[in-house]
């Protein structure tokens, strides 16, 4: 299948996964289609539009999106818990794949994959005149083959998701493990660093075990260091750490806070 003008479409997040590549992106949850624009021009490989604890106005996803295919850049999309239509919604409008928050078990994984996916591996209805189809312009051959590329992450955020990790992971139509530190501190009721570490190790160990990617949040480059060399393909900035640790150095140049900022909860790979 080729792109417009005969052009042959870049390779989906799904097949650089496969190839080995570790991937670059941005965590958004401010809209705003300039930042999404940026992390294209600065060579990140896609960005993440948080619906889940950001807006999930489907106008304006449609504008990241527009403004994210102008830079040859891929979005993925945090949809809600258990949100069928809103995961319809934004992979019509052509988003590369969907985070499915709150995944506990492997029921929860298979309810995600249908809601990313056609028939027979899914259930999303299906329809070509979409921004995904090129508003009617693409066969539904070509269309159905080009949405076997969404990617579809699953992420872990409670004690109970952990333990559950090897059956959400092995669970077909998961491409990658995402664990949510934030959630899974607050599930544990804020155990010590080392607690929520344990747990995390076990989920990842699970996800590679089925030969699934790693995704991790992280607030900024010694995170991201840190996860590759732990295996992690997907690494994810939290784009409002970054920005917030930028002001605050640039508002306190050379003060302890601006140098050593406070130890956030989705960071696990921070250093002390």
């Amino acid at each position: 299948m080729t792109g417009p003008g005969g052009q042959r479409p870049r390779r989906s997040l799904k097949e650089r996964l496969a190839a080995g590549e570790r991937l670059r992106g941005a965590l958004f949850r401010l809209p705003s289609e300039t930042l999404v624009e940026m992390a294209g021009v600065a060579g990140l490989d896609y960005v993440v539009i948080d619906c889940e604890h950001g807006p999930a106005d489907t106008a304006l996803l449609q504008s990241h999106l527009t403004a994210a295919a102008a830079q040859g850049i891929d979005v993925l999309v945090r949809v809600g818990t258990a949100e069928p239509s809103l995961a319809l919604r934004c992979l019509d409008l052509g988003a590369a794949g969907l985070i499915h928050p709150h995944v506990d078990s492997a029921e929860d994984a298979r309810r995600a994959v249908a809601a990313s996916h056609y028939p027979p591996l899914g259930d999303r209805g299906f329809a070509t005149y979409s921004r995904a189809g090129r508003f009617g312009t693409v066969t539904a051959a070509d269309h159905v083959a080009a949405a076997a590329q969404t990617l579809v992450v699953a992420m872990v955020e409670t004690e109970r998701a952990c333990a559950a990790a090897d059956a959400i992971a092995g669970t077909p139509g998961v491409d990658a493990v995402l664990v949510g530190p934030a959630d899974l501190a607050a599930d544990c009721g804020f155990p010590g660093q080392e607690t929520v570490q344990a747990l995390m190790g076990r989920a990842h160990e699970a996800a590679r075990a089925e030969g699934r990617a790693v995704m991790t949040i992280v607030p900024g480059e010694d995170g991201a260091r840190a996860a590759e060399r732990a295996g992690a393909q997907l690494i994810l900035f939290n784009m409002a750490h970054v920005l917030m640790d930028t002001l605050r150095a640039l508002a306190r140049p050379g003060s302890a806070e601006s140098t050593s900022p406070r130890q956030p909860l989705d960071a696990p790979h921070r250093a002390p």
